[in-house]
């Protein structure tokens, strides 16, 4: 299991940042500035757009919601990054391995910390709180292991330009898997599944699927309702290809017929089984950021000019591809992992410009105190019910909350219910910090 470790502060980076072994400041920034939106921050402008109902609070607040399916905001860009971090990550922590103990060590390494935090994702979602199949097995830190996984030990073992070709072909694989391989022709939605039940005269699992209070039928073990929907999957036999809908992917038909266990969309996952392979090209992209950054023989500002450059091209390419095939973030789809990618090129360009060239660090201290304890914050704000604003509520909720909606300003007790829960989650990993202690896996 990770065990909580001291030690030292990583040290600031010298000019020639990319020269060094040590992580760079700004990639633990930008990992923090990821996470800030995460712990708080979104329920802090939440609080804010009910309060107050303006153009900016209301666009704020749109582009820190997912996009329902198909399209782009600002909330999608924060797992993909963390992924892209991890891929930045591995070119620091692996290259100083290998150099120093040999590709085997490297190796162990990968797929120890790899198995380490997919076992921890199986515990962020309950772990054997409930029993089978109400477990579930793909997760957010689930994918992120596996995604650091494949990509680092394909690190160990490739050169650059090999790993150039096979994000690639990860990339144009997954598009062709989704595009040309048949799938069934119906749509696994639990409005469709429904009404399809409804027509065949099954009412037993057509009122089941019609209830919004019904349980997830894929936690249940031996569902009446997920058997009724297995026998309409199967007992369709039309075929379509080239379909990127919801439940109407082979993404999640293959994620109903083959993931056990939970699915968080009830038919499928958004970070299903397929789709992981995308996800790996993700962490890819930040390696070939990370191989940038590293590099000796190009000065720091050209490194900048090179991370713009690559992420507006990316991110121009993926919105291209979006005309054939979609950006959507639950399937990970080619272009969306273009997109997302391209945007994280662009940040991470900002934040080394600014951290570590410029050295304007002052501002985004707060933020290292996130970045370099991600992971601990991370559960932390799943094990404690209902996250920092449970916590926060006990020092600004009942009585208080009312206070401040009636006498001040309606709203405004919910917005200090965010503002706390913030702020105890600052509190919390700044004490990390000053202790030097960080979660190391």
């Amino acid at each position: 299991m990770p065990v909580m470790v001291q030690t030292q502060p990583v040290a600031a980076a010298p000019a020639s940042a990319a020269a060094s072994n040590q992580r760079l400041m700004s990639v633990d920034a930008l990992r923090g500035f990821d996470m800030f939106w995460i712990i708080g921050a979104d329920s802090l402008v939440a609080a804010l757009n009910r309060m107050t109902q303006t153009a900016p609070t209301k666009f704020l607040a749109n582009q820190l919601d997912h996009a329902e399916w198909q399209g782009f905001h600002f909330y999608d860009l924060i797992f993909p990054l963390f992924v892209f971090l991890a891929g930045v990550s591995i070119v620091f922590s692996l290259t100083k391995t290998i150099e120093q103990a040999g590709r085997p060590e490297a190796v162990k390494r990968v797929i120890r910390r790899g198995v380490l935090l997919f076992l921890i994702g199986i515990f962020y979602y309950g772990g054997f709180t409930n029993p089978w199949p109400d477990m579930r097995l793909m997760g957010v830190l689930n994918r992120i292991a596996l995604a650091y996984l494949f990509a680092g030990l394909l690190f160990c073992f490739f050169k650059p330009r090999a790993l150039l070709t096979i994000c690639a072909g990860l990339l144009v694989g997954y598009w062709g898997f989704m595009t040309f391989v048949p799938i069934r022709d119906i749509q696994l939605t639990k409005g469709n599944v429904a009404q399809l039940a409804r027509q065949s005269g099954d009412t037993e699992t057509a009122a089941y699927f019609e209830r919004n209070d019904s349980t997830n039928a894929s936690t249940i073990k031996n569902s009446p309702a997920w058997a009724g929907a297995q026998k309409l999957y199967y007992a369709t036999t039309a075929v379509v290809s080239g379909k990127y809908d919801k439940g109407y992917n082979l993404s999640d038909h293959i994620d109903f017929q083959y993931l056990p266990g939970k699915k968080w969309d009830t038919f499928s996952d958004p970070e299903g089984l397929l789709s992981t392979i995308p996800a790996v090209a993700t962490c890819l992209l930040g390696i070939f950021a990370g191989l940038l950054l590293r590099s000796t023989t190009v000065e720091d500002r050209r490194k900048v000019n090179y991370l713009l450059f690559a992420g507006i091209a990316a991110a121009a390419l993926g919105w291209l591809w979006n005309f054939q095939f979609p950006v959507v973030k639950k399937i990970w789809t080619s272009s969306f992992v273009l997109v997302a990618g391209g945007y994280s090129f662009i940040l991470l360009a900002l934040f080394f410009l600014v951290v570590d060239v410029w050295k304007r660090r002052s501002w985004c201290q707060p933020l290292l105190w996130i970045g370099m304890n991600s992971i601990t914050i991370y559960l932390a704000k799943n094990i404690i019910t209902g996250g920092f604003r449970t916590v926060a509520a006990r020092f600004v909720g009942g009585d208080v909350k009312s206070f401040f909606d009636t006498h001040i300003a309606a709203g405004l007790g919910d917005l200090m219910v965010a503002v706390v829960g913030l702020l105890l989650a600052f509190w919390l990993v700044h004490f990390l910090y000053r202790k030097k202690i960080f979660l190391r896996l």
